[in-house]
């Protein structure tokens, strides 16, 4: 004699309740993946342009016209420099283009560095009057012999007059006359930088006249 296969209602209801516990498992998994995908996305498309460490765009390219120049070094570094920041005779101060619109500061490169000084009008000639404004002129801060930085403000060794000097190979440059050499191993004078003046602060007029850099390696 056969018998009819037993069913047990209970087991029927817990296989039931654990299909449902594994289907809203599925679902809760599936919502947590697309938030964390969206998410994502957000920040992807919050995140700044460049990454942390990286230079920001603009600040490797050369003056532009119209930048402003700000100190390079010392307690003012990073300020914006007027025609009263400068002495009359030198020194000379040390100076980065930044660009008013985005405040990019161009010191990504060496070659940027500029060198800026106040003499009397009266002593430069000609064609370095034309680029200065209230006698106040702009070279190249970088060596034309080996690429070195110009740094000292002292009297020539063939002269009595103070000029630009690279300490590495002492190369002088007279600022008075395009920066021109006047004693040393420099093969050429320094670039010049046309300059401007509104409302006080010093701007760049120009393009750099002549070539930037040295012609030997350091």
């Amino acid at each position: 004699m056969s018998s009819a296969p037993f069913n047990d209602p209970s087991s029927s209801s817990s296989d039931h309740d654990a299909e449902l516990e594994a289907d809203a498992g599925i679902e809760q998994t599936r919502r947590t993946l697309l938030l964390g995908a969206l998410a994502t996305t957000a920040c992807l498309c919050c995140s700044p342009p460049a990454r942390a460490g990286e230079d920001p765009p603009g600040s490797d390219e050369r003056p532009q016209k119209g930048d402003v120049l700000v100190f390079s070094e010392g307690d003012q570094e990073g300020k914006l420099i007027t025609a009263s920041d400068l002495k009359a005779g030198g020194p000379p101060v040390h100076a980065w283009p930044k660009d008013p619109n985005t405040s990019v500061v161009r010191s990504a490169s060496r070659l940027n560095e500029i060198l800026i000084i106040k003499l009397d009008p009266a002593d430069l000639d000609e064609k370095t009057r034309a680029r200065a404004v209230d006698g106040i002129i702009a070279y190249s801060a970088i060596c034309s012999h080996a690429g070195c930085p110009v740094t000292a403000w002292v009297k020539s060794d063939v002269g009595d007059k103070e000029v630009f000097k690279c300490m590495c190979h002492n190369s002088e440059f007279d600022p008075r006359a395009s920066a021109q050499v006047v004693f040393g191993p420099a093969p050429r004078r320094l670039a010049a930088l046309p300059l401007a003046l509104a409302d006080g602060a010093l701007s760049v007029a120009g393009n750099f006249m002549g070539k930037v850099g040295g012609t030997q390696p350091g």
